[in-house]
C-alpha cells in the first residue's frame, strides 16, 4: 500500500505535492482536488488515493481504480495566461510526465492524442483536465492522472473501448509505485514552465502514437478520417485526408481510434 509519510518526505518536487492529501479510498481525486482549489488551496496541491469508487476519464467515462494496484492522483494547477484554446497543453503535460516516468523503468510508451498513454497499442494511463473559469480567466485547472501498475488494475476487456495493459505486465517484475508516482510528479514539474513553448510541443510530437496511420476522430460535429502527420501549434492534430487535404483537429471532446485499412 502507498505510504503517505514516505511520499511526503520526498515532496515537494518543483513546487508540486505540497500540501499532500492521501486517501485509502475516495470517490474521485479530481473532485476532491477541485473542492480544495475552490477553498483556495495553492498551486501544487496533490490528492492521491489508493482506490477510487467514482473515478472517471474524458467524456464522463468510468476510470477503474482498484486498491493497491494503480496510481490515482490529481494536482491543483494555477497557470497564468492559459486560454481555452491552449488548455490541451495541460493534457500533454500529464501524458509527457507519465511517458518519461515509464522510460525510467525501461518502457517505451506513446501518447494517443490527446490524453492516453499506450504501450504496444494498449492503454496504460489516462489524463483528465478539468478547469474552472472566471469569465475568460482560468481560475484553476485540475490535472488528473491514472496509471495501471499491477495486473489487477487492468479493467476487463468488455468494459473498455481500448485494450488495456499495466506496467508490471511489460517489465515482468514488481514496480515501486511510490517511485513511479514521484517520477510522474517530477515530469509534470519539469514540463510545467514550458507550457506554450515549442520544446514541449516537440517532445509531445516525438511521442505521438499512430504516426502515418489512418485514424478516425469522432468530434461533436461529426467524424473525420485521415492519416496522422503530427501536431500543429497549440497541440492540434494534423491529418491528411485520402484526397491529400490537410485537416487540423483541435483538442476537445474527441475520440480517436486507428483504422484497419486492410479490411476496406
Amino acid at each position: 500500500m502507498l505510504n503517505a509519510e514516505r511520499l511526503r518526505a520526498s515532496l515537494p518536487i518543483y513546487g508540486l505535492g505540497e500540501p499532500l492529501y492521501f486517501y485509502p479510498i475516495i470517490g474521485s481525486t479530481n473532485d476532491r482536488a477541485a473542492d480544495f482549489a475552490r477553498q483556495g488551496s495553492p498551486h501544487g496541491t496533490l490528492v492521491v488515493a489508493e482506490e477510487q469508487t467514482s473515478g472517471r476519464g474524458r467524456a464522463g467515462r468510468y476510470w477503474f481504480t482498484s486498491p493497491d494496484s494503480a496510481l490515482a492522483l490529481s494536482l491543483v494547477l494555477r497557470p497564468q495566461g492559459l486560454t481555452l484554446q491552449t488548455l490541451g497543453e495541460l493534457t500533454a503535460l500529464g501524458a509527457l510526465a507519465v511517458v518519461e516516468a515509464l522510460e525510467n523503468v525501461g518502457i517505451e510508451a506513446l501518447i494517443k492524442w490527446p490524453n492516453d498513454v499506450l504501450i504496444h497499442g494498449r492503454k496504460v494511463a489516462g489524463v483528465l483536465i478539468e478547469a474552472s473559469w472566471l469569465g475568460n480567466e482560468l481560475e484553476f485547472a485540475i490535472l488528473g492522472i491514472g496509471v495501471n501498475v499491477r495486473p489487477k488494475s487492468v479493467p476487463p476487456e468488455e468494459e473498455v473501448d481500448t485494450p488495456a495493459t499495466c506496467v508490471e505486465a511489460i517489465v515482468g517484475q514488481r514496480v515501486d509505485r511510490h517511485d513511479l508516482l514521484l517520477d510522474v510528479i517530477r515530469g509534470v514539474g519539469k514540463w510545467y514552465p514550458h507550457l506554450g513553448l515549442p520544446e514541449m510541443l516537440v517532445a509531445w510530437d516525438q511521442r505521438l502514437a499512430y504516426r502515418g496511420r489512418m485514424v478516425k476522430v469522432q468530434q461533436l460535429e461529426g467524424e473525420v478520417l485521415g492519416r496522422v502527420q503530427g501536431l500543429a501549434a497549440g497541440g492540434s492534430l494534423q491529418l491528411t485526408s485520402e484526397n491529400g487535404e490537410t485537416i487540423e483537429v483541435a483538442v476537445g471532446e474527441v475520440h480517436l481510434r486507428p483504422v484497419d485499412m486492410s479490411s476496406k
